[in-house]
């Protein structure tokens, strides 16, 4: 029945910066624009993550939620990657927030660490062969 996760959506309080740092930064791609079918105002941006998978972009946030390790819900999205150090060093050179410097985690994976203009955390991880997710993957 499921096939796999769509998207992730999020209320952003500047749309040119969000859709700049999810470009340059993480090598998304903007895909589409929907408008406010009433009236035609600008109201959601697409950009695509790669196998199918989007990040849905709303205009119009101005309340801050700053993030908590103690909040209940939301904590992060994790984007996969091909070379975890090429991935650290585009962060470094479009000069995102360095929240994690690369190394590797209890599951064996490898990771670093970044945030969005309005805060969303971000790891971006290199599946390692050894790890749990890998070996759960291949047994399907």
């Amino acid at each position: 029945m499921i096939k796999g996760i769509s998207h992730a959506a999020f209320n952003v309080k500047d749309m040119e910066k969000t859709i700049s740092f999810y470009e340059k930064t993480l090598g998304f791609k903007k895909a589409f624009e929907i408008q406010k079918p009433e009236n035609g105002e600008p109201w959601i941006v697409y950009v695509y993550g790669g196998g199918g998978q989007f990040i849905e972009l709303f205009y119009g946030a101005n309340e801050e939620n700053p993030y908590k390790d103690e909040n209940i819900g939301f904590f992060h999205i994790c984007v996969a990657v091909d070379d975890i150090n090429e991935a650290w060093k585009r962060i470094v050179e479009t000069g995102a927030p360095l929240d994690d410097a690369p190394k590797q985690g209890a599951d064996h994976n490898w990771q670093c660490w970044t945030h969005d203009p309005d805060g969303i955390k971000i790891e971006l991880m290199q599946l390692s062969e050894e790890s749990p997710q890998a070996k759960f993957i291949s047994s399907l």
